[in-house]
């Protein structure tokens, strides 16, 4: 499960269509509705919020206009009709590895993203979080 930082506009269709049926099931971990992953290392920072449920359906909120933008038919249904208002923090430290990351898949998988984020030095952010200074999450498992 890979729940990124980054703002989903980085990623390529695999990543983006992953990224939201992922985000899915870490929503049905929060809600109770499966077992599995329950202990995953990518839901910590959403566990740490008041209402991890509101937390993860803003986040997935932002990966739905993503797709929205792109045309694609994800299902709105599929999250809460309420959001958080306050930002979740993400150190800079983990957005760089996280950019590293994803352009290592791009660099195989779509050498045109690739090139174009190639030219960028620091991501945004899906906007559910807030960017502080810090090295890489205590959550992160390195590759």
């Amino acid at each position: 499960m890979r729940l990124w930082s980054l703002h989903p506009e980085y990623l390529d269709v695999k990543g983006l269509v992953a990224l939201w049926r992922e985000g899915i099931m870490a929503r049905n971990v929060l809600t109770g509705k499966t077992e599995g992953y329950k202990h995953h290392p990518q839901l910590e920072r959403f566990k740490k919020q008041d209402d991890p449920v509101l937390a993860i359906d803003t986040y997935l909120l932002h990966v739905y206009d993503e797709s929205k933008r792109r045309n694609y038919n994800f299902k709105r249904d599929r999250i809460g009709i309420k959001f958080i208002d306050s930002k979740i923090e993400v150190t800079d430290g983990q957005m760089l590895y996280e950019f590293k990351h994803l352009k290592r898949k791009l660099k195989i998988r779509d050498p045109e993203r690739y090139d174009v984020l190639m030219n960028l030095d620091f991501p945004r952010s899906n906007p559910v979080f807030k960017v502080v200074t810090g090295d890489i999450e205590s959550w992160e498992r390195p590759y």
